[in-house]
């Protein structure tokens, strides 16, 4: 049997790659990975806390809008608190749908990152000019709310057609967070040039791990923390891109955040110099600016 391949990067031993530092030495780089999401209500897709009835789904349309109304804020005045960045993962009908909650991010420095128009939707399923279109929407509405286009893209669902990574180099973006088969940026082939794969983590995600895995708020602390112990000692000898992935629904719950605050707090109190804080987008321009791939 002929195994089909993606063509888009060759296989690589992490422990046989030449090895480089982040920004002032450092071995380990740590970003939030802030999900901004809105739904459709009464169709389109959308994560459960329990299973749903017959359209309208009130139960988890409500429990996800609570994550918006509620759950984001309460996470936005975490990480104030702690004076920690993160990269905001928008759907651009947040600016429509949540006046004022990617607005509340940009404020403070965060990084606009693409993530579609709306979670209640994939792009991997579509025609390539229904992708182009929904690139294309997206793009138009975060470039006009942030007054520039953003450099990044999570696709809905993690969702990717076979063109998606050219589609995004084609739009204008420098870097994707869908493949999560590295702890390093790779450089991806596209059918016109390239674009960087910054990892995005699939098992430090509160939506696999709560809705998934049926996992607590301790639990992903715990893996978080474990996670940084691990990844930590590794940095010393090679870099390492840390990320974790959030949900305002899930992490914002008030029985859930407490355990994120003490994870975060202890990856400061551990972080041995070591550690840059930082953003997918700043991961990317380190990258193109100072290191061969």
């Amino acid at each position: 049997m002929k195994l089909k391949q993606h063509n888009r990067y060759p296989f690589s031993m992490i422990s046989q790659r030449d090895s480089y530092r982040w920004p002032e030495g450092k071995g380990l780089a740590v970003y939030l990975g802030m999900n901004l999401e809105v739904f459709s209500f009464g169709d389109g897709l959308g994560a459960m806390l329990a299973p749903g009835g017959p359209q309208p789904d009130v139960l988890n349309y409500a429990w996800r809008d609570y994550g918006n109304r509620v759950g984001a804020p309460r996470m936005l005045e975490l990480f104030d608190r702690l004076d920690l960045p993160c990269t905001a993962l928008v759907n651009s009908e947040t600016y429509t749908h949540t006046p004022g909650l990617a607005e509340a991010f940009a404020a403070r420095g965060d990084e606009i990152a693409g993530h579609g128009r709306t979670n209640a939707e994939r792009q991997g399923v579509m025609s390539e000019t229904e992708e182009m279109e929904l690139i294309a929407d997206a793009t138009q509405v975060l470039t006009k709310q942030q007054g520039g286009a953003p450099k990044g893209w999570l696709g809905p669902w993690i969702s990717q057609s076979h063109l998606t990574p050219d589609l995004l180099q084609e739009a204008g973006y420098e870097y994707v967070l869908d493949w999560c088969h590295d702890d390093q940026p790779t450089w991806m082939t596209t059918r016109k040039g390239r674009i960087l794969s910054v990892p995005y983590p699939q098992e430090l995600n509160d939506i696999p791990q709560i809705v998934g895995r049926q996992r607590e708020g301790s639990d992903f602390a715990d893996m978080i923390i474990d996670a940084f112990d691990v990844m930590l000692a590794e940095s010393k000898s090679r870099p390492l891109v840390m990320g974790i992935a959030l949900h305002g629904y899930l992490m914002g719950q008030p029985h859930r955040i407490k355990h994120l605050e003490h994870a975060l707090r202890y990856m400061q109190h551990n972080a041995d110099d070591q550690v840059w804080w930082t953003t997918a987008g700043a991961i990317n321009d380190y990258i193109r600016q100072n290191i061969t791939l």
